[in-house]
């Protein structure tokens, strides 16, 4: 398969049927591990909700640093893995990188997962 027709783990997501539905196939579950993957660092997924709860609901490195005992290189390699499975947005102003959830991402997520309950 070509690198323009692969799909990002957060598309792989999109695609997949809801698990209450059918069962994944050995695939799409291999493309949709590294989504679930990265949520399952805890720090991750403090990072993804402090992003999210955030004002203008975007952050830069420097507004999460204080919620962690946490060097800001580590940080920004947590934020990275998000960016990297499609989590989070990024833009560079000036020397800072500000984060921002991609919400059809958090979407898609919540629709594989289903509506349990």
């Amino acid at each position: 398969m070509s690198k323009s027709l692969e799909l990002t783990p957060v598309q792989s997501v999109a695609c997949c049927s809801p698990l209450l539905s059918e069962p994944l196939t050995v695939e799409a579950a291999e493309r949709v591990s590294p989504v679930l993957r990265a949520l399952a660092d805890p720090v991750r997924l403090r990072l993804l909700s402090l992003v999210a709860a955030h004002a203008d609901q975007e952050a830069c490195v420097c507004d999460l640093n204080e919620a962690f005992d946490l060097s800001q290189p580590t940080i920004s390699h947590h934020l990275k893995v998000l960016h990297e499975v499609g989590l989070l947005d990024r833009s560079k102003r000036g020397t800072w990188v500000y984060y921002s959830v991609r919400r059809e991402a958090l979407a898609d997520l919540a629709n594989l997962l289903g509506g349990v309950g």
